[in-house]
């Protein structure tokens, strides 16, 4: 038993278990806790908390506190290396009060990061009779032993944290599974899932929430591929209008005698193809939102009639004088700058004034770093039930090239790379190559041993590739943006054998 009872310990004892029985959803906080308490009551110099793979059986440092506990965390141990691997073997606990005179002492990293190492206390941590990892204490303070008494007290600590651990993975896989069902659902009504962990998209939410109980219009702007979308489907699912219809319409996909059908409907003879009466997706949307993505690319003569519904409520149908009256909330979007386009004449500025009575501008990708690896987490998991493979993350050099890429497609591009690293990835952690961004997509290794002349071919290729894809392969818009004929980006699109990836 302990040499004699310590209140101290005790009391410490109580707060953790307080602690692990009322909330657990912090791991990481409650595990450091632990182990910042068990370092000062076995009076040590620095401690580990580290874990066990499952899959390679290699120990990761998780927790390092201490001078060097930042250093500590870029290593880690092959199975059964060390007196960590040992202890994570035979699931024992160990003191050794003499390092340098045990066998099992690996002492690599104890001089690579300049910590002389004199003495160890490690114990594992067992859950239902199977190690997950251990706790390591370094160097008893005042050059003293560390005790059996020690040894039993960091023990008790271990199987709170075994338990702290246990509960974190119940509570993630249980996250896991309402957000899958949560985001089925979701899907199955049309809707996508919206991850926002940066300041400024949940300031943005914020502004929608109450932008979203009113009936004004609302007009989104920012970058192809950013989510205007998403941000959409938050105004109609936080408004009164929620349970009612949303429909969206791609205003640049269609030619303008079809877009007027589809937005207003038509009636039997209108045009050739009309055999019957059809409903617009005005009348479709009534009593809920209609979105109107690209409004920029909206023609002229059907901004007209676009103005009249937003003052009026009503409009006809092609081919038809009866008026049709609706209940329509107008949600638009658009990449482009569409003051310059008023001011062009492109755009009706009594139309761009009625629609931007509450813009939300969505920041590109890299402004809101805090969002990539969220969204990278989700799509890692997504891609991966619907290829059935699974993937435990991404390497630190994957996420700091994601972290350091400018993303100039935004989340769409994020969501194509990380698809493809899904599909090429051969190991169960994403690395940065199969991410295939940054330099090894434009294939800096292509330059090496070409002429000028096929050194600017090839970056050529790449550079129109990346503006259609940012551009969704819409050529007309790309050739505008290239300052090029689009006849001229048709032709080189050609030349180059430049392929939809999609197609």
């Amino acid at each position: 038993m302990f040499e004699r009872i310590d209140p101290e310990k005790f009391e410490t004892l109580l707060e953790i278990n307080t602690l692990i029985n009322s909330n657990y959803g912090d791991a990481t906080s409650l595990l450091t806790q632990i182990l910042e308490s068990a370092t000062r009551l076995t009076a040590g110099e620095a401690s580990s908390l580290i874990l066990k793979n499952e899959e390679d059986g290699k120990l990761y440092f998780e927790i390092a506190l201490g001078p060097k506990g930042r250093d500590v965390k870029k290593f880690s141990l092959n199975p059964g290396e060390g007196i960590a691997g040992w202890v994570a073997d035979h699931g024992q606990s160990l003191i050794v009060n003499d390092v340098e005179t045990d066998s099992r002492f690996y002492g690599d990293i104890s001089k690579s990061i300049d910590f002389p190492t004199y003495s160890i206390l490690a114990v594992p941590m067992i859950v239902r009779e199977k190690c997950v990892g251990l706790f390591e204490i370094i160097n008893k303070k005042d050059k003293k032993y560390f005790t059996q008494s020690d040894l039993q007290w960091l023990e008790i600590f271990a199987v709170q944290a075994a338990i702290a651990i246990e509960n974190a993975k119940y509570l993630e896989k249980a996250r896991e599974e309402i957000g899958y069902l949560r985001d089925q659902i979701s899907a199955d009504k049309g809707y996508h899932v919206l991850i926002a962990k940066s300041p400024v998209i949940v300031e943005k939410l914020d502004l929608i929430e109450r932008v979203a109980k009113t009936d004004s219009s609302v007009l989104i702007l920012g970058e192809s591929g950013v989510g205007k979308e998403l941000i959409a489907e938050q105004v109609h699912l936080r408004s009164n209008r929620k349970n009612r219809p949303f429909v969206r319409v791609n205003c640049a996909a269609l030619p303008e005698g079809l877009l007027e059908s589809e937005l207003f409907g038509h009636v039997k003879g209108a045009f050739t193809d009309a055999v019957q009466n059809r409903r617009g997706r005005f009348e479709l949307a009534d009593g809920g939102t209609i979105f109107l993505d690209e409004i920029g690319d909206l023609p002229l003569k059907l901004q007209s009639k676009l103005l009249r519904v937003l003052q009026q409520k009503t409009f006809e149908r092609v081919g038809s004088s009866d008026t049709v009256s609706v209940d329509v909330r107008i949600v638009a979007a658009t990449n482009r700058d569409i003051d310059a386009q008023v001011k062009r004449g492109e755009f009706r500025s009594d139309l761009y004034y009625r629609l931007n009575v509450l813009p939300i501008y969505v920041p590109p990708l890299r402004q809101r770093k805090e969002d990539i690896v969220a969204l990278a987490d989700f799509f890692l998991k997504k891609f991966g039930r619907e290829t059935k493979k699974q993937f435990s993350g991404f390497t630190d050099q994957a996420i700091e090239q994601m972290l350091s890429y400018p993303w100039p497609g935004n989340v769409r591009e994020l969501e194509n790379a990380v698809e493809r690293a899904v599909v090429i990835a051969k190991e169960k952690v994403i690395g940065a190559r199969d991410l295939l961004i940054g330099d090894i997509a434009t294939g800096q290794d292509e330059y090496r041993g070409k002429n000028l002349k096929d050194a600017l071919t090839i970056f050529k290729k790449h550079f129109i590739a990346s503006a259609l894809d940012e551009h969704q392969w819409n050529q007309t818009e790309t050739s505008k943006v290239l300052d090029i004929q689009r006849t001229y980006l048709s032709r080189l699109i050609k030349e180059l054998g430049i392929a939809n990836p999609k197609e």
